[in-house]
């Protein structure tokens, strides 16, 4: 037994990307005529036309337009929107397909036991969540060492447990997220600083209330990482917005996700 879903898009309560009208959309990308398209997918002709003019009328900007002459008389073409979407279902199909992997794995269905369901649904309080890819993965006899990369370019390590590394299925060429709290997150002065991960940012924004500031630094492909410490400390640094900074991460507090 296992866990399965369709993935639909809706707009105003009406169904909008549905999985057979995705396929229609790649045939006629293929093909570029709605008749070939039609029956690649299979559907009649009529319905075909009937799903392109639904989606067209729903959708902000044309989908699928018809184009008229040329010497094999016109056809029918995605438009440059209607490629957009279709790249963003395929990354939320992905993601999508890995949650009811994650469901699969954190429920019982032949005894009925959901009791870890709740996992799912998990929220964090930890301010810095960025994506990145990673790009090797050491295994050691108890910690893992995970290079990353992220989309800035700049690259971190985190240091994982084993069990952790194979219970979030991580490995090279995937999207993970890189999880670590503000106070783990240091401001460093010397560029010779014994931290495996230094990453060069600017500062972007500083609050301060009587006893923390929290400062926000852009590390580069819309990525900002937030550091809060003592106002002392802050005041002893000297920041202002759009001081170029380093900041010190320790590679075991960089948490992982999926």
């Amino acid at each position: 037994m296992e866990i399965t879903s369709p993935l639909t898009f809706e707009i105003s309560g009406e169904p909008f990307l549905l999985e057979k009208r995705i396929r229609l959309l790649h045939a006629i990308e293929e093909h570029g005529s709605i008749s070939k398209a039609a029956k690649a997918v299979p559907m009649s002709y009529k319905s075909a036309w009937e799903a392109v003019d639904a989606m067209n009328s729903l959708s902000p900007e044309p989908i699928v337009i018809r184009e008229t002459g040329g010497k094999d008389g016109g056809g029918t073409t995605i438009t440059e929107y209607g490629v957009m979407l279709l790249q963003n279902y395929a990354l939320l199909r992905e993601e999508h397909s890995r949650f009811l992997e994650r469901l699969s794995e954190l429920t019982d269905i032949e005894n009925g036991a959901f009791g870890t369901i709740g996992r799912l649904g998990l929220q964090i309080s930890a301010r810095n969540q960025i994506q990145a890819a990673v790009l090797q993965v050491e295994p050691g006899e108890v910690n893992a060492r995970v290079y990353l990369k992220l989309k800035g370019g700049q690259e971190l390590l985190s240091i994982i447990t084993e069990e952790a590394v194979e219970n979030l299925h991580i490995e090279a060429g995937q999207i993970v997220t890189a999880i670590c709290k503000s106070s783990n997150v240091n401001i460093v002065n010397n560029v010779k600083d014994t931290m495996k991960n230094r990453l060069e940012g600017k500062v972007v924004q500083i609050e301060k209330d009587k006893l923390n500031a929290k400062i926000s630094v852009d590390i580069g492909g819309h990525d900002r990482i937030i550091s809060v410490m003592p106002l002392e400390k802050a005041q002893n640094l000297v920041l202002t917005e759009g001081s170029a900074v380093i900041i010190g991460i320790e590679a075991k507090n960089i948490m992982l996700g999926r």
